[in-house]
């Protein structure tokens, strides 16, 4: 006997909801477009649930965020929001409309064929959003640079220094001049929008350093910061966009949510792999890509490292210990072998995932 008797499948836009029903081992029907509104979607609710029959709901994860799926679990609804990359689709299929796609919803949902994603809860939400507008912030910045220099490389001016946005770099940013008037004037808002990003960068990391100190998720950064390369910034990224780590049955599972697995296209005998496939969470691929460019350095115990570890317990410390030496080592023994530094990064990334998901086993994780 099925669970439920109706099975809703929605297709949410920001000003509709297309939406069909199909019934436990019987039609599915197409009910029409709804306008995407609190009270519509309450009423539509009721009108479902009125022969007294048990709804589960679907619909595809998008840019609405989790609005709707919170609406309609505080009326006490079953919901699933799916992932749209694993949703199965018919090779042959090129009409693609709103009825359509919510009429497959529905028929899915109802065979248990869709993958429903982790949704955080509404202050790791808040802290993920944080953790992203400095990552928006950070891009604003380099792009900001980089028109700098490229304004300033058109009319040959090249700074001979050895690194840029020092101090150095700019006191010679300040003596640049320009024979027209108009030329020195886009300079300076140049200069000026770097330092608006730069301030916008340093205010938003002040305020992650405030939001985590409180965060019943502390726990679980500070034991990731005992890892090498693992910064404060890196650990909130890893927590806000996974959650508890404990979700993930084993470490080749974590890996293969992030993307740091080779994708493949085998047939009969003939064995075929790539580079690796780049689904899933981008934001955390990142931030360990980054971490593990630190382990081409030789495996040490910096003071700033171990002053970490310290506010760790001692598995902790053991597992970001076997880490480092793990990983040094291993990178260069890749690099040794001729592989091109990028693919030795992306092998070392996939292991540290698999050293963060042990950590991640052992560190308190509180959801109050």
């Amino acid at each position: 006997m099925d669970k439920f008797s109706k099975y809703v499948g929605m297709d949410v836009h920001q000003e509709t909801i297309a939406v069909a029903v199909a019934q436990a081992g019987g039609e599915v029907r197409y009910m029409g477009e709804f306008v995407n509104t609190p009270e519509v979607v309450k009423k539509l609710v009721t009108q479902l649930k009125r022969d007294g029959a048990r709804l589960s709901f679907c619909y595809e994860a998008g840019p609405g965020g989790y609005v709707l799926y919170r609406q309609l679990q505080g009326l006490k609804q079953d919901c699933q929001v799916v992932a749209p990359s694993l949703i199965p689709r018919k090779p042959g299929e090129r009409v693609k409309t709103d009825r359509r796609d919510s009429l497959t919803l529905a028929r899915l949902h109802r065979a248990g064929e869709l993958t429903a994603v982790w949704i955080p809860g509404e202050a790791q939400e808040a802290l993920r959003d944080l953790t992203r507008a400095r990552e928006d912030m950070k891009h604003l910045q380099r792009q900001a640079k980089q028109r700098l220099l490229s304004f300033l490389s058109r009319h040959g001016h090249r700074y001979t220094g050895k690194s840029r946005w020092t101090q150095a770099h700019w006191r010679w940013l300040e003596g640049v001049t320009f024979a027209h008037p108009v030329q020195q004037i886009v300079l300076h808002e140049y200069i000026d929008t770097i330092r608006a990003c730069n301030q916008h960068v340093a205010s938003l990391e002040q305020e992650i350093e405030r939001a985590v100190q409180d965060s019943p998720v502390w726990p679980v950064m500070e034991a990731l910061m005992a890892l090498r390369g693992i910064s404060l910034i890196a650990a909130v990224t890893v927590v806000a966009e996974l959650g508890d780590l404990r979700r993930f049955d084993d470490a080749p599972q974590l890996m293969a949510y992030l993307g740091l697995v080779p994708s493949e296209h085998s047939s009969g005998k003939r064995e075929r792999r790539g580079g690796i496939t780049k689904t899933g969470n981008s934001h955390v691929r990142r931030v360990l890509i980054e971490a593990a460019w630190t382990y081409r350095h030789p495996a040490r115990k910096s003071a700033i490292l171990q002053r970490r570890a310290e506010r760790t317990t001692a598995q902790i410390q053991e597992v970001a210990w076997s880490a480092q030496k793990r990983l040094c080592q291993r990178f260069r023994h890749l690099t040794a072998r001729g592989k091109l530094p990028v693919q030795v990064c992306t092998a070392i990334t996939r292991e540290l995932t698999g050293f963060i998901w042990a950590i991640g086993q052992q560190a308190r994780f509180s959801t109050t």
